[in-house]
């Protein structure tokens, strides 16, 4: 089996290591962060070490990576670390889960993952270090770019193009054939219609509060 390092320890990178665990030909053998932000020697009660120190007991060519971390700062913070361990001789293992339907897989990227649910059809291309959390629809012939963060149940239409760094939000939709520019932040439930500028962040109406109590409502 494949042996895997998971870089990182927080939420996200419980998620990962049970799914390369329980879904995945990779042999999780340790966690991996940088030296100051190391506080133990293990964790879920594998080795925890240095990055600065891994190559001498799991050097590349031996053991693969995975850069575990979430979207903070526009997905900037696991974009830096990824190409920390790119730099330092590391190939990057990627997750496509077997409950995803994904109809090319050679067209994924390195350090992705793609979680159950995910529906990716013909003539998509996912580009490196993208991560789609369950329930989503890419449509055909689109193309996401590097670093981009997909939350859940997203549907992106067919020729659409996403742009490095972009995070989409929570049930957000994408119109056919619409470019969203590198670093763009659409928030959950948007509905997106024309091409975005970049760091443009656009949001849908909020929900207000009713000046009547549930109880006071037919439903």
């Amino acid at each position: 089996m494949p042996k895997l390092v998971i870089f990182g320890t927080g939420d996200v990178a419980q998620v990962v290591h049970y799914y390369f665990t329980h879904d995945n030909e990779h042999e999780v053998v340790a966690f991996t962060v940088d030296a100051h932000l190391r506080h133990a020697d293990t964790f879920l009660n594998l080795p925890l070490l240095d990055f600065e120190d891994l190559a001498a007991t799991h050097p590349p060519g031996e053991s693969l990576l995975f850069v575990a971390l979430s979207h903070a700062a526009v997905n900037k913070v696991r974009s830096s670390i990824y190409r920390k361990v790119k730099t330092a001789g590391y190939a990057l293992a990627s997750y496509v889960s077997s409950r995803a339907t994904v109809f090319d897989r050679d067209a994924v990227g390195e350090n992705c993952l793609i979680a159950e649910g995910n529906v990716i059809q013909p003539f998509t291309s996912i580009g490196n270090d993208v991560f789609l959390w369950p329930s989503n629809v890419i449509g055909h012939h689109a193309q996401l770019e590097d670093h981009c963060f997909v939350s859940s149940n997203v549907t992106i239409g067919p020729h659409c193009r996403i742009g490095n760094h972009a995070f989409l939000g929570l049930s957000c939709t994408v119109r056919n054939g619409v470019r969203i520019a590198p670093e763009t932040v659409i928030g959950a439930g948007a509905v997106v219609m024309q091409d975005t500028i970049e760091q443009g962040v656009y949001l849908p109406p909020r929900g207000i509060l009713h000046q009547k109590r549930s109880d006071e409502i037919q439903l």
